[in-house]
């Protein structure tokens, strides 16, 4: 592919693919498909039209053919290893979420903390591990997707020694910037702060007597 995909097309995939995967129809047209998940059905259009011509028009797209190729799209049709560092309260709930929902795109395999207290305990089915042992484990188990739940003091340093052994992918919880200095590698913050201080906007944006 010659041209630039947008981030915000990509991140759109996986709620077209999460839908059709769950789906009982044969094919679908962008319309349906638009209800479904929430979005326009010339906006997704536009996003399929980025990766070649999926369907016909006035006809739609054939279900399984467009799950697979989203799915290769995600490179998803192999699976993702991800570790997550940091197995403190939202570290651990996103382990037994994942877990619990038997992911088999994405799978965490290592959970990773430096606290004694939790190294050697079980989060689902997984044992946390010391941060020691995190390089190997990156190498060993082939993590090609971090997902750091740490202090922001430790979050740019541990980042950074994931970088440098492949890791090239980050769901960044920590409130602060990580691999600035690492152009192939790709981040996405999730602040949770911040989202609620955006939401707030819309809270009192639409309430008919604002709180005083």
């Amino acid at each position: 592919m010659s041209q630039r995909i947008p981030d915000a097309t990509i991140r759109r995939l996986p709620a077209y693919l999460r839908w059709l995967v769950t789906c009982n129809l044969e094919r679908v047209t962008s319309g349906i498909l638009g209800q479904a998940t929430g979005f326009s059905s010339e906006q997704i259009r536009k996003d399929l039209a980025y990766f070649g011509a999926f369907g016909t028009r006035g006809v739609g797209y054939e279900v399984a053919p467009l799950r697979r190729e989203i799915m290769r799209i995600l490179q998803l049709d192999h699976g993702i290893q991800a570790m997550v560092v940091g197995a403190g309260h939202l570290g651990t709930a996103l382990v037994r979420y994942v877990d619990q929902a038997q992911q088999r795109d994405v799978k965490i395999v290592a959970v990773m903390d430096n606290n004694p207290r939790v190294i050697g305990t079980e989060v689902g089915s997984l044992v946390v591990q010391p941060i020691e042992a995190m390089e190997n484990l990156i190498e060993t188990l082939h993590v090609g997707m971090g997902v750091l739940t740490l202090p922001a003091s430790a979050a740019v340093e541990i980042a950074e020694r994931m970088a440098n052994v492949g890791v090239h992918a980050f769901l960044n919880f920590a409130p602060v910037a990580i691999c600035t200095g690492y152009p192939d590698v790709f981040v996405q913050h999730i602040d949770l702060t911040l989202e609620m201080q955006a939401l707030s906007y819309f809270v009192r944006t639409r309430q008919p007597h604002p709180i005083s």
